[in-house]
């Protein structure tokens, strides 16, 4: 007979413990360091193997399939392709400043910076359908037919729109890439698909997006009524004394700190509803997945990554990883039923290089 009371068991479950992690942690530190950084590449795919292995779906551990030399590959075709040919042309675009041509050096640059635009939007889909296609789950992986390229272009557009409105419209374009770049995912023969709407985070983002407006529109009215009242007038020999001078140095670091913690918060409070939003409207065959994150949940995390960062002064930063992805899986969830005896292998071919794009434009990803 079960307990009534019991807690209802997890689709999501991480077992892994920092304990455990430490000496993968450590030594890929220090194998970084003595390689002068070429060990990353092995070190990232070390150390995913054990966050996955330490994840259980349902009723089968993960499985991570990649490997530092495709990651490294990845990383020097990139480079070569991409990152080397723009460095030439920025030294051209220099070139042409030096000799007076401003107009076609703008012109150049902003080409540039629209590729690369394109090319982080390409570098985003590539790394996570590379991440999909080295996952395993009862021998099942994941991947897309998908090349990225279409992708690339939304994200260019999309982005260009949200700049267009002085990023007024980002949860829009978040959202809207969201769903795009996962209904063109799949897992074995189940195609992936998200509905995420922007309109239920609009209001967090207002929130965080006016703020900053309010806050220095306050500053300017407090400064004109201090200077309209004849706060600023006297002899401009006057030396301000010692007391004057720490009165504004506090007053000015305390509204940095209330600024940058009270902006800090609100966003806080826009990215748990934005990922509760995004995660739970999206679906693998019959399964719903959810995201219960609340924003005191994400304060809590932050805190402890820069706790953690500034106590061991940089060195814990090696735990970040393990710390984001065992958050995540920890409240990740999944409702619905998946009949493992009909989930197909993925007829999908996998990418044979890794995330190269996405660490030569050093784009992060949670």
């Amino acid at each position: 007979m079960s307990d009534p009371s019991a807690a209802p068991v997890r689709a999501f479950r991480f077992t892994g413990r920092w304990q455990d992690y430490a000496p993968i942690a450590f030594t890929n530190l220090l194998l970084t360091i003595v390689t002068l950084g070429i060990y990353t590449f092995w070190g990232r795919a070390r150390t995913r193997r054990y966050l996955w292995s330490r994840t259980r779906f349902i009723d089968d551990r993960l499985e991570y399939t990649g490997t530092g030399l495709e990651l490294f590959l990845g990383y020097v075709i990139a480079f070569f392709v991409i990152v080397l040919p723009f460095g030439i042309v920025n030294l051209a675009i220099q070139g042409t400043l030096m000799r007076g041509h401003q107009g076609a050096a703008a012109v150049t640059g902003m080409i540039v910076y629209l590729a690369i635009l394109y090319l982080v939007g390409v570098a985003r889909f590539r790394a996570l359908r590379y991440r999909l296609s080295r996952t395993y789950w009862h021998g099942i992986r994941g991947g897309s037919s998908q090349a990225g390229l279409g992708y690339g272009w939304r994200y260019f557009w999309q982005t260009i729109v949200a700049t267009f409105t002085v990023y007024l419209l980002m949860p829009w374009s978040m959202v809207r890439l969201w769903n795009q770049r996962w209904n063109a995912m799949s897992f074995g023969s189940l195609p992936f698909r998200s509905h995420a709407r922007w309109q239920p985070v609009f209001g967090r983002f207002l929130l965080f997006y006016l703020l900053p407006v309010i806050l220095f529109g306050a500053v300017a009215l407090l400064v004109a009524a201090i200077g309209f009242s004849g706060g600023f007038d006297g002899p401009r020999s006057t030396v301000p004394s010692p007391g004057m001078v720490l009165a504004i140095a506090l007053g000015g670091l305390a509204f940095y700190i209330v600024f940058f913690g009270v902006l800090g918060l609100i966003a806080m409070t826009f990215y748990a509803a934005f990922f509760r939003e995004a995660v739970g409207a999206t679906s693998l065959g019959s399964l719903d997945f959810g995201f219960e994150a609340t924003t005191r949940d994400w304060i809590l995390l932050y805190l402890g990554n820069l706790a953690l960062v500034v106590v061991t002064f940089g060195i814990g930063a090696i735990f970040l990883q393990y710390r984001n992805w065992a958050f995540f899986i920890r409240h990740l969830n999944a409702y619905g039923e998946i009949a493992v005896d009909d989930l197909l292998q993925s007829r999908e071919r996998a990418p044979g290089q890794g995330e190269g794009l996405l660490d030569a434009f050093d784009v992060g990803a949670f």
